[in-house]
């Protein structure tokens, strides 16, 4: 199944792997749960940041 791709380069979407442009064209949907390995990090940046702000 083919989805919808966002060029890199000038933010325009595309069916291809390759833009009008010249630029590559990557998924627009965010990386599967499982194969998320840097979600620890951006919970910790988001913890430190809501504290800095007084919210938590």
């Amino acid at each position: 199944m083919i989805h919808i791709l966002r060029c890199q380069q000038c933010g325009n979407y595309t069916m291809k792997e390759q833009c009008a442009c010249g630029a590559a064209a990557v998924s627009t949907k965010p990386v599967r749960y499982t194969q998320d390995n840097i979600s620890k990090y951006r919970r910790e940046a988001r913890r430190e940041d809501l504290k800095q702000k007084g919210l938590l």
